[in-house]
């Protein structure tokens, strides 16, 4: 049997099923007295941002505002709509840690559906970036899954979700791929052969936060859906990063309206099947 006192600090003393003492609803009800705040819902789908393109693009085209209401101490909120469809939309929560501070955070403030399309570094040569890749399964080199899930390989998103959702994907006008990623603490530690070996995983991108959502996801029974537009060849020539017409943000918005509509139908059937059960 191992030692549990020998393992590291990032595995030691670890109880995914136990109870947290610090809770998100307490922390936003403190937020909310200190900041004279009203309790108020956010959309029932919200967006996690972290390159802030979408938010900038929104605010700047007039068809975005921040939410006032808003009680967390480490971000700000906007509100648009797709369609008839309303939004929230967080920017720059950057890295497993500060996604899923404000996941929790969401969840807690009536979010039903969580969405996150992160910048990715091309591994697998899928064709020129920029591209989507709908995430089914993040490698876990970060530290906060393993608050949520026991030690593993990988985290996974909901199967049953992502099978709902991946035919909308196939009428849009740009590619979508499925796969694995490999989310990592530390982009400017991806050496060769840590690139290598997250390639022979399987892992098709590399990014900072799936892994941590996806754990947090099955941990709590969130509804959770992770994305990498694959923008870059980790900058090894110039003229990376492009993200194509309106720093990506015209495709990315094709997409959150499919996965809107798609998760409705998903959600309306569970919720039948629910209720007759």
């Amino acid at each position: 049997m191992t030692d549990r006192m020998s393992l590291p600090p990032i595995l030691a003393a670890k109880h995914p099923t136990a109870p947290s003492v610090f809770r998100p609803g307490n922390l936003l009800r403190e937020a909310r007295r200190q900041k004279n705040l009203p309790e108020t819902s956010v959309s029932e789908i919200c967006v996690l941002d972290p390159d802030g393109d979408l938010e900038t693009e929104l605010r700047r085209a007039g068809r975005a505002r921040p939410d006032p209401d808003w009680p967390c101490y480490h971000t700000t909120l906007s509100r648009f709509t797709l369609g008839a469809e309303p939004f929230g939309l967080v920017p720059r929560a950057v890295g497993a840690s500060f996604a899923v501070l404000e996941a929790e955070q969401l969840f807690a403030s009536g979010c039903r559906l969580l969405l996150s399309v992160t910048s990715a570094g091309q591994i697998a040569d899928l064709g020129p970036p920029p591209y989507f890749i709908l995430i089914d399964r993040a490698l876990r080199d970060e530290g906060t899954s393993y608050h949520y899930l026991p030690p593993a390989a990988f985290a996974a998103a909901d199967a049953a979700l992502v099978d709902a959702v991946q035919p909308a994907l196939q009428g849009l006008a740009f590619p979508v791929h499925r796969g694995a990623t490999w989310t990592t603490d530390a982009p400017f530690r991806e050496t060769a052969a840590a690139i290598a070996a997250a390639a022979a995983r399987g892992a098709l991108a590399v990014e900072m936060e799936a892994a941590a959502l996806y754990a947090f996801a099955q941990a709590s029974g969130r509804a959770v859906l992770c994305f990498a537009h694959v923008t870059n060849q980790m900058a090894q020539a110039a003229g990376d990063f492009e993200k194509g017409e309106a720093n990506g943000t015209t495709d990315l918005l094709h997409l959150l309206a499919a996965m809107a509509r798609a998760w409705r139908e998903y959600a309306r059937k569970a919720d039948h099947a629910t209720e007759s059960g």
